[in-house]
């Protein structure tokens, strides 16, 4: 999402501020109405788009969990064959990417990701495991003393570091961009490395 570079369709624009509004709100404290005041169509206007809020709640968690797992894929496609230190590198910024840039949905699948169906929700917590397993991988390529949960664990704990963005961003703690982004690579790969050598 954060690396589009081409106009947002009406369906994103929507999705995009649906996003922002539930996660400062929360997802029963935004009527579609408000919604479509945020990107200037009528509320009803926007069930030319979606069924209602529960099928956009629904396309922001599977749609970002499986933008994060393509991305990961692409960026390992495009580092095939480099060291492992420069591949969770490129894991790492792409992270960063989104949780610099997409902090609402952060926000909104700590707290409304138990609002989606059973099939949607199985299918966010599978792309997520898909995600979380590819990194698991390239962690033990450059840790291979590393046992498979406690690269896991590792895994798990970065993505914990690397999701606090919200919370920073509230406290009004976040430096520009990318000093923010170098800091929390900083830390990432030094979490690795402790967990590598311990």
């Amino acid at each position: 999402m954060a690396t589009r570079t081409d106009a947002p369709t009406r369906r994103e624009q929507i999705l995009k501020e649906a996003a922002r509004l539930f996660a400062e709100r929360g997802f029963h404290g935004v009527g579609v109405d408000e919604i479509g005041a945020a990107v200037g169509i009528s509320g009803p206007g926007l069930y030319r788009h979606f069924p209602g809020k529960d099928a956009m709640l629904a396309e922001l968690l599977v749609g970002i969990s499986g933008q994060l797992l393509t991305g990961a894929k692409q960026r390992l496609k495009e580092v095939d064959g480099a060291a492992p230190e420069v591949v969770l590198d490129s894991l790492i910024e792409g992270h960063i990417d989104f949780a610099l840039d997409d902090r609402p949905l952060i926000t909104l699948h700590d707290r409304e990701l138990d609002r989606l169906r059973d099939s949607d929700r199985k299918l966010v917590r599978q792309l997520q495991r898909q995600y979380v397993e590819l990194w698991v991988g390239v962690v033990r390529a450059l840790y291979p003393d590393l046992s498979e949960p406690a690269a896991r664990s590792a895994v798990h704990s970065v993505f914990g570091l690397l999701n606090s963005t919200p919370h920073l961003a509230r406290s009004g703690s976040l430096p520009g961009r990318a000093t923010t982004a170098a800091l929390l690579h900083r830390m990432a790969r030094g979490a690795f490395a402790a967990a590598g050598s311990a």
